[in-house]
């Protein structure tokens, strides 16, 4: 495995740029070992600053092009024309190119969104409540609402997080899923919630052909050796960044 991961599905786009990355390939030490790209966490900013130049010179992208956002597990959408960081947003699209969009993750879910009618794109970041509060489906119709996005021109990837198997939750979690999102288990009197189905769910209610939709087969619990896990290292861990914009 390497540091990053490209998503099949948009690869006849030979003007996208959409990736993942992973926790290999970087400078950082335990518990950020090694390519930690989280800004916000407790690694030496000198590491995390080399991190994200590896990251993005295997993009071949510049970090000034980046768009993200402090994250507040909400479900607002930004519209992005530039580079830069804003505070409050869980999801932003632009259809500018050379403008790259971006969420971090190390448990939730990473969305990632193209259009390939009007050249728009959106990164999503869905942990429990976003996905509860449909993030997905407000980035979507954000997108047809700015840009025109039609349903069936859309690609999208919903990445690597926390699966159904790991993601143990009480059940005053569990009864803001719909039924086909869950599981309740009778030998550990708990429920598992299906962040990537319950997500995915959200792409196909909008109309995007399944065949245009892909899913990351890795989990961050169970392939913790290559992600970061936010529950499993219990807060002390890195994070990913998952990554989308087209070059011009």
């Amino acid at each position: 495995m390497s540091s990053v991961i490209i998503p099949s599905i948009f690869s006849s786009f030979s003007h996208l740029i959409a990736a993942e990355s992973t926790r290999l390939g970087g400078v950082s030490s335990p518990p950020f070992s090694s390519l930690n790209l989280g800004i916000n966490t407790q690694d030496a900013v000198e590491n995390i600053q080399a991190n994200r130049a590896i990251f993005f010179q295997q993009l071949g992208i510049e970090e000034t092009q980046f768009a993200s956002s402090f994250q507040v597990h909400g479900a607002e959408v930004q519209i992005v024309e530039k580079g830069g960081r804003a505070e409050g947003y869980d999801a932003l699209v632009t259809n500018q190119p050379n403008v790259f969009v971006g969420v971090t993750v190390a448990d939730c879910t990473p969305i990632l969104i193209f259009d390939s009618k009007q050249l728009a794109v959106g990164a999503v970041h869905a942990g429990w409540r976003g996905t509860v509060a449909e993030i997905v489906r407000k980035t979507l119709t954000t997108m047809a609402e700015t840009y025109g996005t039609h349903a069936k021109d859309c690609f999208a990837y919903v990445g690597t997080c926390i699966d159904e198997c790991s993601f143990e939750v009480g059940e005053e979690v569990a009864e803001q899923f719909e039924a086909e999102f869950k599981r309740f288990d009778t030998g550990l009197n708990k429920y598992f919630v299906d962040l990537k189905r319950a997500n995915a769910a959200q792409l196909v209610a909008f109309g995007i052909p399944k065949n245009q939709i892909e899913i990351s087969s890795f989990s961050t619990i169970t392939h913790n050796e290559t992600f970061f896990s936010y529950r499993l290292e219990k807060g002390q861990t890195g994070r990913m960044l998952a990554v989308i914009g087209r070059k011009e």
